[in-house]
């Protein structure tokens, strides 16, 4: 888990010494803005060629060539819907120091601004050696929550340093010990099924999928708080994809570090959800596996018996994670929480439909689906609804068993799988799965390439409204 220690750039700065303005403009307001700086900042900005575009920054001199501030563009409504958390972006750009916030901004895009601020203080340096560069610091800007907005960017913290662990580094032996760390520290309760114990606690497909592995799998179940509503988060944690006996080509091997990125998602969420101490009854449920290759790796062709009962024909080995998240939906549904969530980088099909940058949800709540669509506008974390579609449901059903892990013919991949996952949840009345990639292919503002919490913030923002608390 991320020491808290390492997270000082991803939280709004306390000093007593006078800070700098940080002035943040848009396209709209810059003409009016300039209008009353002082002449010597007028004919500085102008010469500098300061237009207000997206991330553009510009270093206000004094009168004696020290630093008097700086300016931010935030560019045009249009341009802030293509590049979001330009504030963030811009960070990297201002030197050391510390700086006050100066705007006309509404007070949501205001709150995105200063979220990609903290997120934009991320690294990861496990691995690296040297001191982490010293980024500038901001004062809690007036009219946001600066507690809440800290919590967000500190549990996506968690969420992208599990991510970003290497699979020597991450397996479920290590996931298990960031969850154990994660509920000792919130005082959560932890139990953990290992091995072949899965098989005597009716945790079949779990064990089907990791048995193959030395690092044997392993189911973990944490719980937090007393009263409220019920809210299970179920994370797909395959800590490394091998494809199993349907083995992956090397270029798409890669990656698969961020395999458990589901898992990783809904740790987050948790340390989200308890350190603002929300009145729930909060049950996370993460399968720690290995899809590995040996002797006893599971075949195309086997049917495998779920905890549900229904039994399931293996016809891709590289179709695992819909199998270990299935018994965990069912144990989960078994206790009919008021809602429940499920987590996991899960198809390929998703990134054909949305690409990288989006997370596609499926639901049949209409109120979560609404709630979720506002949201992750709000909060710079775009999500999208996909459809359950039930004329789909036939092409899960391959005849010799109740399901197909992998139909075939490749099309509407995303939603087959969905339509899989839904089978195991029949008495919880609220249910959402998000199909997420977890990871940021190409740096952007406030977001370095490696891991990336997606759907988690849209989420966090979303959820009390549906809880009702």
């Amino acid at each position: 888990m991320t020491d808290p220690r390492d997270l000082t750039q991803m939280r709004f700065a306390q000093t007593t010494t006078r800070p700098l303005p940080l002035h943040v403009v848009t396209a709209a307001q810059l003409e009016g803005w300039v209008e009353n700086q002082p002449r010597r900042t007028r004919n500085w900005l102008e010469a500098s060629g300061f237009t207000a575009k997206t991330g553009q920054v510009t270093l206000i001199p004094d009168t004696d060539g020290g630093l008097h501030g700086a300016v931010v563009g935030l560019g045009t409504d249009q341009d802030r819907q293509r590049s979001r958390f330009a504030l963030g972006g811009a960070r990297a750009r201002l030197p050391e120091g510390c700086f006050q916030l100066e705007h006309d901004l509404p007070p949501d895009v205001l709150a995105q601004e200063a979220l990609g601020w903290l997120l934009a203080g991320y690294s990861y340096r496990r691995f690296r050696q040297g001191p982490e560069r010293a980024l500038a610091s901001l004062l809690p800007p007036d009219g946001v929550d600066a507690a809440w907005l800290e919590t967000i960017a500190t549990g996506e913290a968690l969420t992208r340093d599990l991510i970003n662990t290497p699979a020597s580094h991450m397996g479920p032996e290590e996931l298990e010990a960031a969850t154990v760390e994660l509920a000792h520290h919130f005082g959560a309760e932890i139990s953990v099924t290992y091995g072949d114990d899965l098989l005597y606690q009716n945790l079949p497909l779990i064990h089907a999928v990791g048995r193959a592995s030395e690092r044997a799998p392993r189911l973990l179940d944490m719980r937090w708080g007393s009263a409220g509503p019920r809210l299970t988060l179920v994370g797909k944690g395959v800590c490394f994809d091998t494809g199993g006996l349907n083995l992956k080509p090397g270029a798409s091997m890669g990656l698969m570090k961020k395999d458990m990125g589901g898992a990783a998602t809904v740790l987050g969420l948790a340390q989200m959800i308890m350190t603002q101490g929300w009145p729930v009854q909060l049950r996370v449920l993460i399968p720690a596996v290995e899809n590995a290759v040996s002797g006893n790796a599971m075949r195309p062709g086997d049917i495998l018996l779920s905890r549900k009962g229904l039994s399931v024909e293996v016809n891709n080995t590289d179709a695992e994670g819909r199998l270990v998240l299935a018994d965990a939906l069912a144990l989960a549904d078994e206790e009919a929480p008021d809602l429940m969530i499920c987590m996991a980088t899960l198809t390929g099909a998703a990134r054909v439909a949305v690409g990288p940058d989006i997370a596609p949800y499926f639901t049949r709540d209409t109120a979560l689906d609404a709630a979720l669509r506002q949201t992750g506008a709000q909060m710079g974390d775009p999500v999208w609804p996909l459809p359950l579609h039930p004329g789909y449901e036939t092409r899960i059903e391959p005849g010799i068993a109740d399901l197909d892990n992998a139909p075939a013919g490749g099309m509407a991949g995303a939603i087959t799988a969905a339509l899989f996952l839904h089978r195991f949840v029949e008495q919880t009345p609220r249910f959402a799965h998000f199909d997420i990639y977890g990871y940021q292919p190409q740096a952007a503002p406030a977001r370095p390439k490696g891991g990336v919490g997606q759907g988690a913030r849209a989420l966090f923002d979303a959820l009390p409204g549906v809880l009702g608390i």
